[in-house]
């Protein structure tokens, strides 16, 4: 890591590695500086931001845990999913795909980081708790752990060894790959707005006419709101992007 020596606090004096390893340990440490400044700035220090590092660590050990001490299930393989278990596997793909460009074609750890901390905010919002929805909490998880342990490689593998008892995430899992058929999509989401401003989304098919988004359009309850009555003069409709209410 460029200028990985030490950590500028100001133009006078710096900040010696070792300190944040003492007090929170290497891989918050390796978090904080991989997170905060991409590899070619120089990276200033932040008491907030080494903690922040250190939260999100321990975040995602309790998340580990408390989806363990459900029991121990297999990653999602194949099978019937419901919508939102759909839509929690194309976020995983979809940020496996950024990931993989960000480590490997852009050298942009901190994004790659921070796409992760997305996928996880996601995760925990995730309250379905049926078979294969834990299956597919599972395949997240695990994706997690490999995605982050080039930058957290003790916790990763500390915490793979959790989710998969008897196994080393350094002997026996290779870098995952990405399941392209997660990533198509049946729905959309539209952004609905009342006379050009934004007033809420909705979801829709994919192969859905205009005549019938116009239709969920005007039934929106969120168009009901702000139309309040006034007569709707047109509907605009612009694939696979937005719908714009004319009152």
């Amino acid at each position: 890591y460029g200028g990985m020596g030490t950590m500028s606090k100001s133009k006078m004096n710096g900040v010696d590695p070792q300190a944040i390893i003492n007090e929170y340990g290497a891989d918050t440490a390796r978090l904080f500086m991989m997170f905060t400044s991409p590899p070619e700035q120089s990276l200033e220090w932040s008491e907030e931001g080494v903690v922040g590092s250190f939260r999100f660590l321990k975040r995602l050990w309790r998340i580990v845990a408390e989806h363990v001490e459900q029991g121990v299930v297999a990653g999602y393989a194949s099978g019937d999913l419901n919508a939102e278990q759909k839509a929690l596997r194309f976020e995983l793909h979809r940020t496996l795909q950024k990931v993989a460009d960000d480590y490997g074609r852009r050298q942009q750890f901190n994004t790659a980081i921070a796409a992760v901390m997305e996928l996880l905010n996601l995760l925990s919002k995730f309250t379905d708790k049926s078979p294969t929805a834990r299956a597919v909490a599972q395949e997240v998880l695990e994706n997690t752990v490999l995605m982050l342990s080039p930058i957290v490689p003790h916790a990763c593998e500390a915490l793979w060894r959790i989710l998969r008892p008897g196994s080393s995430m350094l002997i026996d899992a290779p870098w995952p790959s990405v399941d392209v058929t997660a990533l198509v999509q049946d729905e959309i989401e539209l952004v609905v707005q009342v006379n050009g401003k934004l007033r809420g989304n909705m979801m829709v098919a994919k192969d859905a006419t205009r005549e019938a988004i116009e239709t969920l359009a005007r039934n929106h309850p969120n168009i009901e709101k702000f139309v309040l009555g006034q007569a709707i003069k047109k509907v605009i409709v612009v694939p696979g992007r937005l719908v714009n209410v004319v009152v």
